[in-house]
């Protein structure tokens, strides 16, 4: 419990220590410069994912890279195992990425602020309303250029079995009509999760899959896509499972 304490503590001391870079954005978003604070946000955002993995004793390996479209925005659909999936993500995948999260992390401070000059959407999860229109929020995003990542099993699997994949996260891709990149992530719930009061650290793999295209896609072939996607995730993960038993 002391060493989650100690690097949540040293988490936050690394974004304390640019804060500055958090005013200067501030004030660029003021002024409607958004492209001068997204470069900003391309080179403090990955440094503070790897800060976090270096910290937690984190190795990161990313397999499929060369799979990822270089022009264009992307919906990433990933399994969601632990806390480490989103600095494994930000850290060591070359790509502006935002998220959908839920309203009550954006009021955390120091983070709020970096939330949203990533363009992040949150969500009020007891509103129907609007989380429909967080969904539209985000898509619009992805049409401006933003990817975004969805964790279709709505909450951490924990090393446990994974969750049934969400149809309604994928609304957020047929509705940008971007292409969905499906990601396999392993062994992110043993840094944090499998303990729960140690910190330990481990090698995560993520798995780039390839491309699959979404524009024009009538509603029938939209519902085949789930299922087939999830299928593409989760076969990867049985497959690692099997090569240690």
């Amino acid at each position: 419990m002391f060493r989650i304490f100690i690097t949540i503590v040293r988490i936050f001391a690394w974004m304390l220590r640019r804060d500055r870079l958090r005013h200067k954005c501030l004030k660029l978003e003021k002024q409607g410069k958004t492209e001068e604070t997204d470069k900003i946000l391309m080179e403090v955002v990955p440094a503070w994912a790897r800060f976090i993995c270096k910290i937690t004793g984190t190795t990161v390996v990313v397999n499929g890279l060369e799979k990822l479209p270089k022009d264009s925005a992307v919906v990433f659909i990933a399994n969601h195992q632990g806390y480490m999936d989103i600095p494994a993500i930000y850290g060591y995948v070359p790509k502006f990425i935002s998220f959908v999260s839920k309203k009550e992390i954006g009021s955390i401070p120091l983070i709020g602020d970096w939330m949203r000059f990533l363009h992040c959407t949150l969500m009020d999860r007891k509103s129907p309303r609007a989380s429909v229109q967080a969904i539209h929020d985000a898509a619009e995003n992805v049409k401006r250029g933003y990817s975004q990542v969805i964790f279709p099993e709505g909450t951490r699997s924990k090393g446990g079995p994974h969750r049934e994949f969400k149809a309604g996260s994928f609304k957020l891709a047929f509705l940008s009509e971007s292409p969905i990149v499906p990601v396999t992530i392993e062994n992110t719930y043993k840094v944090f999760e499998e303990k729960k009061t140690v910190v330990k650290g481990n090698t995560v793999i993520l798995t780039i899959h390839d491309p699959i295209e979404t524009k024009g896609l009538d509603r029938d072939r939209q519902n085949e896509l789930v299922p087939l996607i999830e299928k593409t995730v989760c076969k990867k993960l049985e497959e690692s499972e099997k090569s240690l038993n």
